[in-house]
């Protein structure tokens, strides 16, 4: 091909200035590409060294710890020990400051967003400071000595290292325990103890678990595991058997006697029947307390004023769908103003129900067909739960389940629910717990198994991993999105049980107006100081009066701050990203695009 003289001037500085360009692209995609690998290899080794820590962590975490090439793990579950404190906040101060060094703009999206998610969070367990002694690791239904058990029975054996690692943990019972209690009687010095209605349901709790010595049920949880695990000779599962017991009531037990001993010992310590607030800085720590479990960080009255507004719309939307039930119109007028005078100014053993009876028949509200029917079985509420939300929810990947029930022995101090994550190399097993003391049934427990399993808990965490191939996002928890999450579909669930499109908008706003009390109290009692007679008074304002009732509500909310919050302001927080979606897409929206 001819080329002239003309178009060689021209041809070749395009050509010399083609290939520069092509040297700073391929520059730049090499150092992008470089520094989001060296990204994921801080946020890995990160992860490496959390998980590694604790042995139920990482049992809990990784199925398989070797084939990320996690070798050499702790067997002991350590100790207790929050005065390390200028220790703990070196490391924080350290990785947040490590994470921030990246440059955010040279980060791959999935990066950006991990960066910004590790930085809030180490900024955010900074903020207690000298607060620790405000910690508590111990609580009726949510502390170390309630769920340690059922950890324990779930501790999936897969091979003979499992067992053997198991049974090491075991031996680590006591010391940790010992720990725990060391701890507390800090607290006790301090002035910081807990009531001495909490240390007696934890009492009863840790005596329900242990009232057998020789009957223990984690006994008999750990024949059914080893006799199903092949590869090891009869003789050698009868020693692991025999060993198992001997640590079981040598150790285990004598721990939760000994912490029974000493928590006893204690009792009368706890100067403060109430809420945090009453402590000095208590204020600020369960301002945190909201930041860190909710992922929430505006102010208390901010968050006061959101739960008032929606509690008014949720009323009055009831009071709407009731139609000429005047008896329920009059209750929904009423509490309008008494909550903003008052707000200006996992679980009770038994729940809040509208004293007006915000359902009834002689509101003309009908039902489609046989709603949530008491005879079907958890596994077919939930096979049946799978099969209706395909439509709106996007697709996760298929996974096994399933359902077991609380032993007796825990059922009066955990909670009506519960679902269990798996390792996120595996994905399984996905358990469901039930408790039967709740005696949950029909529609109760249909809209329970969506909370937990589809498209709640269970749902929302298989499809996470199924998208998100960060190990450290694993590792993360903020309850506040999780049961956010889990109560905002719980509420939709109501759409799928057979009501008809009245009724079920009419128990979604009945359920979250309860919420909505019990997110006020949680926060009248630790962020104002509300007395007994005071969350008293508050219910009976809408037409709660069971004197037990209340009592266990304030006992339960002193005992596990902010828990009632995880739930309401999450679910708040899921409602107004889909009306701010709704708003931005009003020609386009549909809730399969906002659930995915």
């Amino acid at each position: 091909m001819h080329i002239s003289k003309l178009s060689k001037k021209i041809f070749i500085p395009l050509l010399i200035l083609l290939c520069f360009l092509t040297f700073l692209l391929v520059r730049v995609l090499t150092y992008s590409y470089f520094i989001n690998r060296r990204f994921r290899a801080c946020t890995n080794t990160i992860f490496t060294a959390d998980v590694s820590a604790n042995p139920l962590n990482l049992h809990y975490t990784l199925a398989y710890p070797e084939s990320t090439g996690i070798k050499d793990y702790s067997l002991s579950l350590g100790a207790f020990d929050p005065t390390q404190l200028s220790a703990q906040k070196i490391l924080l101060e350290n990785r947040r400051n490590l994470i921030n060094s990246f440059p955010t703009k040279d980060l791959s999206p999935d990066n950006q967003l991990t960066q910004q998610i590790l930085s809030l969070y180490y900024e955010t367990q900074l903020l207690p400071a000298n607060q620790y002694l405000l910690d508590e690791t111990l609580s009726p239904s949510l502390g170390t000595q309630a769920q340690l058990p059922v950890l324990l029975a779930e501790y999936t054996f897969r091979n003979k290292d499992d067992v053997q690692n198991y049974l090491k943990m075991l031996t680590s019972v006591d010391t940790y325990f010992e720990s725990i209690l060391t701890f507390e009687k800090q607290k006790a010095k301090n002035g910081t103890f807990m009531s001495d209605t909490t240390v007696d349901r934890i009492i009863d709790q840790c005596s329900a678990f242990i009232q057998n010595p020789e009957d223990n049920y984690l006994d008999s949880v750990f024949s059914e595991k080893i006799q199903s695990l092949s590869g090891i000779s009869d003789q050698k599962k009868a020693a692991y058997q025999k060993l198992h017991h001997q640590i079981l009531t040598g150790q285990v037990l004598p721990a939760y006697q000994s912490l029974i001993d000493g928590l006893s010992l204690l009792k009368g310590s706890g100067k403060n029947p109430g809420g945090l607030c009453q402590f000095t800085g208590g204020s600020a720590y369960y301002e945190y307390l909201i930041k860190s479990s909710c992922g929430v960080y505006d102010t208390v009255p901010e968050i006061q004023s959101r739960l008032i507004r929606q509690f008014q719309t949720d009323l009055s939307a009831a009071s709407q769908l009731m139609g000429d039930n005047t008896a329920t119109q009059a209750f929904a007028s009423e509490v309008f103003l008494p909550i903003i005078n008052t707000q200006t100014g996992g679980n009770a053993s038994k729940a809040l129900t509208f004293s007006a009876g915000l359902i009834d028949t002689a509101s003309g509200l009908s039902f489609t067909s046989t709603p949530a029917s008491a005879e079907d079985s958890p596994e077919q509420i939930l096979k049946t739960l799978q099969k209706q939300i395909q439509n709106d929810f996007p697709d996760a990947p298929s996974t096994s389940y399933e359902v077991k029930y609380v032993h007796p022995d825990l059922e009066e101090h955990l909670s009506p629910a519960f679902y269990l994550t798996p390792p996120i190399d595996t994905l399984s097993p996905n358990d469901i717990y039930i408790n039967r003391h709740a005696n949950m049934g029909g529609l109760e427990l249909y809209t329970t198994l969506a909370h937990e399993g589809f498209p709640g808990h269970l749902f929302q965490n298989v499809y996470f991993h199924s998208i998100c191939d960060l190990p450290i996002r694993s590792l993360l928890g903020y309850p506040g999105y999780t049961e956010g999450w889990a109560t905002f579909v719980e509420l939709h669930s109501y759409t799928y049980a057979g009501l008809s499109e009245d009724a079920a908008s009419l128990c979604a706003a009945n359920q979250a107006a309860i919420l909505s009390l019990y997110a006020t109290a949680d926060m009248g009692i630790h962020y104002e100081g509300w007395t007994l007679d005071d969350t008293a008074t508050f219910f009976g304002t809408y037409g709660f009066t069971d004197e037990e009732t209340i009592r266990d509500i304030f006992e339960l909310i002193v005992g596990e701050p902010a828990n009632y919050l995880k739930y309401y302001i999450g679910y708040l927080e899921f409602h107004d990203l889909q009306a701010d979606m709704k708003k931005q897409n009003p020609d386009t929206y549909t809730d399969s695009d906002f659930y995915k």
